[in-house]
């Protein structure tokens, strides 16, 4: 569908309108659709007219059940109380290391172990499943403090993670009904409806029972630096708004890293000379900051320091966003008739969806390159420092105020994440294994990744990396011999 859209969009230069619902009186608002990815309607959408373009009382009818009010399902007052709130928090450097802290426990303790023993095995393993547990497991841990330990060996149920799942999925299929027939099914309780109540009380249970405990801990004096327990020591808020902050954060923070990362692991595979390049980045950082020994590079987790020097490894990363956004078309709703930057008239009432995954693909934009994976894009001319594109035409973290607060907390770990793997192991697509996308709001691998596992062996790089060096060394002595 998403390949379709982006074909409309070509055809139409980058924006197009199309209708929903074609009942008189109703087809030109409620059932028109403008579908855009002009990086000018972005900015006027998400930036210029923000207060004209709310997510809308649909969307926030869909999500009310599981998010309620939170800060991913709100507009107005509610949600700049929430984003002004959450923003302080984002932007302390506790936070960060509660996110490294985490991140660097389970890989280490739990996805590094699990791929070594595939790789002793000649195994298969589906790497989307793995990092889907990885990142749900993280962000829990960061979001509440709780970790449902769901990476583990033999892939264990975890009670709560079953029943967040059931019931995003649930939510997730109103999109696809008239709001009036999910709406009847409701109110019978039958079917997916059905799902989503009793999964729905599951979680708002779990959260409850943690929510009580924490208050007790932090009215004892323990100290944590979860996002609820900074929000429990800010305020009286009620236990249904602390709910709801900690399940907008999971549902934001899971998927998102996660399907980035299984996207980023297939297009490395299939691109060695990427690989190649990552590789010898991390060689060149570790050989500076820990010596030549191999194995000193192996030894522990790579710090913050360590991870912020890996440009390259960023730029493939955000090239993968580029071409496989993990949200790939968002919408919003119309308040008030306006007429867009390209000259497209939008009535009230009516809805935009922007497709962040054309975006990405348009060669008004990117050059007649688009459709390649050329990390090298981001960089600057010499290679050295990371370029971030206008936001409004990278949209993959969303733009103008309700831009990503985890953006940087994204890429801390989806780096930790790649750079741990790639040092350790080489990865390829299993054979007959089909890479295709999944039909979902979140741009999922349809029949997961399945990817066949070997050891690396670091110090071949390592030997390309000293030879590489002792070449560029040379350069100038031989220059200034055919000077003399």
């Amino acid at each position: 569908m998403h390949e379709w859209i982006a074909d409309n969009l070509r055809a139409n230069g980058g924006t197009y309108q199309t209708c929903i619902c074609a009942v008189p009186a109703l087809a030109r608002r409620q059932g028109l659709v403008t579908v855009t990815c002009d990086p000018r309607n972005l900015e006027h959408v998400l930036k210029t007219r923000f207060d004209n373009y709310p997510k809308g009382p649909t969307y926030h009818a869909v999500f009310l059940d599981l998010l309620g009010d939170g800060i991913f399902n709100s507009d107005g007052d509610t949600w700049l109380f929430q984003r002004k709130t959450a923003a302080l928090e984002f932007t302390t450097r506790t936070l960060r290391h509660a996110m490294s802290r985490w991140v660097c426990r389970s890989i280490h303790l739990r996805l590094l172990p699990m791929l070594q023993d595939a790789s002793l095995k000649s195994g298969v393993v589906d790497l989307q499943e793995l990092l889907l547990r990885l990142t749900f497991d993280n962000i829990c841990g960061l979001a509440f403090g709780k970790d449902p330990e769901t990476l583990a060996p033999g892939l264990p149920e975890n009670a709560f993670a079953v029943a967040f799942d059931r019931a995003t999925e649930a939510t997730l299929n109103r999109f696809i009904l008239p709001e009036s027939m999910w709406r009847f099914k409701k109110w019978l309780r039958i079917g997916m409806e059905a799902t989503l109540f009793r999964s729905v009380a599951h979680v708002d249970r779990y959260l409850s029972a943690v929510i009580k405990t924490r208050k007790l801990e932090i009215d004892d004096g323990q100290n944590h630096d979860d996002l609820l327990s900074r929000f429990i020591k800010k305020g009286t808020y009620s236990e249904a708004f602390l709910q709801h902050v900690a399940l907008n954060f999971i549902l934001a923070g899971r998927d998102t890293s996660s399907v980035a990362l299984s996207w980023f692991f297939w297009l490395v595979s299939t691109h060695p000379h990427v690989e190649r390049r990552i590789l010898l980045e991390l060689a060149s950082v570790l050989h500076e900051s820990r010596g030549p020994d191999t194995s000193a590079w192996l030894a522990s987790p790579l710090t913050f320091e360590e991870v912020d020097r890996l440009v390259y490894l960023k730029a493939a990363l955000s090239e993968t966003l580029r071409l496989y956004p993990s949200v790939p078309e968002d919408s919003k709703h119309v308040v008030a008739d306006d007429v867009l930057p390209d000259g497209t008239f939008v009535p009230a009432g009516s809805s935009i969806t922007y497709s962040i995954y054309s975006a990405g693909r348009m060669k008004s934009v990117w050059g007649n390159d688009c459709l390649e994976f050329r990390p090298d894009r981001w960089l600057s001319p010499d290679g050295k420092r990371f370029e971030m594109q206008d936001s409004f035409r990278f949209v993959a973290f969303n733009a103008g105020p309700r831009i990503c607060l985890g953006k940087d907390l994204a890429y801390l770990q989806m780096k930790s994440i790649a750079a741990a793997v790639l040092l350790r192991h080489r990865l390829h697509v299993a054979p007959a294994h089909r890479v295709e996308q999944k039909m979902s709001l979140t741009l999922f691998m349809k029949h997961g990744l399945k990817m066949n596992v070997h050891d690396r062996d670091m110090d071949s790089i390592a030997s390309e990396l000293r030879k590489t060096r002792q070449s560029a060394a040379a350069v100038p002595a031989e220059v200034v011999a055919a000077g003399a």
